[in-house]
């Protein structure tokens, strides 16, 4: 008889503020009460950073001692950690999970990352430096709207995907104008599991006021030392932007810390992006993910099967 195959690797996914590390945290604790451990893998692109803590909202150390994470702290801020970097280390980590008899829970709003998992990774060529660097010196020189034109005139598909992202533009025409394709062309490798997509997000109006009141306490926890401290390690004006600075309200954190934003404007300003932000990720929730997007009560639900499914006849709160 062949050997039986785990049921598909559940993902949780949700905007920014919607609380879905809360309630990956509720299904675990059941989980485990029913006998039933579950491990969550984090799919977030800016949590796998040490010392980006606040400003990622990052699971606290009491929550991770709770349950345990994966995919969080791996990298320095220093590093330019890449989608194939964290694809690689998410399947190994849900390989052990399984091998230890627990249930994997991929959890994260990170669309590139999850896009990977379920897809597999893109088939382009591996990076060329001197290209590169040719492509990082146009983008100094004629600036962002100029090459995401050149993109856009001749694939308007793959200059949306770009997410206005230099580091993404920059590897884009630098496959381009060696190969001929952009890299949306190349196609995906077969990923290593299959997955079960689970989204939800809470009604705008709810979801616009926990982003603002999310903003606000972080700002008034710690953020803006935080962005100091990382400011001192990676230089926030070098281009093409260093990925850890990519992350949302850094900028204006930092703003605040050196005095030249008061808190309250930086809090709305960031709140707008984020508001931005998590329109965006439920866009390509639906059409690159292609989910349902639910409620936060059918999501738990539907969760509540899936962490289950592993073992058969048991099943959480029945």
């Amino acid at each position: 008889m062949p050997p039986l195959l785990p049921a598909p690797i559940p993902i949780l996914t949700a905007p920014t503020a919607s609380g879905k590390t809360a309630l990956a945290l509720d299904l675990a604790r059941q989980s485990a009460a029913a006998g039933l451990p579950v491990e969550i893998v984090a799919a977030d692109a800016f949590t796998v950073y040490r010392g980006l803590d606040i400003g990622t909202a990052k699971p606290s150390a009491a929550e991770r001692a709770a349950v345990p994470h994966h995919l969080l702290d791996v990298a320095d801020v220093t590093d330019d950690y890449s989608v194939a970097d964290y694809t690689r280390a998410a399947e190994r980590a849900i390989a052990d999970i399984l091998a230890r008899g627990a249930r994997p829970l991929v959890v994260g709003g990170t669309g590139f990352y999850l896009t990977a998992l379920t897809r597999g990774l893109p088939l382009t060529p591996p990076a060329d430096v001197a290209a590169r660097t040719l492509v990082e010196a146009e983008l100094e020189a004629r600036g962002l709207d100029a090459l995401l034109a050149d993109i856009a005139a001749e694939n308007p598909a793959e200059a949306a995907r770009m997410e206005r992202n230099p580091r993404r533009v920059v590897r884009a025409l630098e496959i381009r104008r060696r190969t001929g394709k952009y890299p949306g062309e190349f196609g995906h490798a077969p990923p290593a599991f299959a997955y079960r997509v689970v989204a939800f997000s809470p009604e705008d109006a709810e979801l616009t006021a926990r982003v603002a009141e999310r903003t606000r306490a972080m700002l008034a926890g710690g953020w803006p030392e935080e962005a100091q401290w990382l400011a001192g390690q990676v230089d926030p004006l070098r281009e093409p932007r260093p990925t850890a600075w990519q992350a949302l309200g850094y900028r204006e954190a930092l703003a605040v810390a050196r005095g030249d934003l008061d808190p309250e404007d930086a809090a709305t300003r960031i709140a707008l992006a984020t508001r931005q932000y998590t329109r965006r990720q439920l866009t390509w929730t639906r059409r690159q993910l292609g989910a349902e997007v639910r409620t936060p009560g059918a999501a738990q639900a539907q969760l509540r099967a899936l962490l289950s499914e592993r073992w058969p006849g048991r099943r959480l709160g029945g």
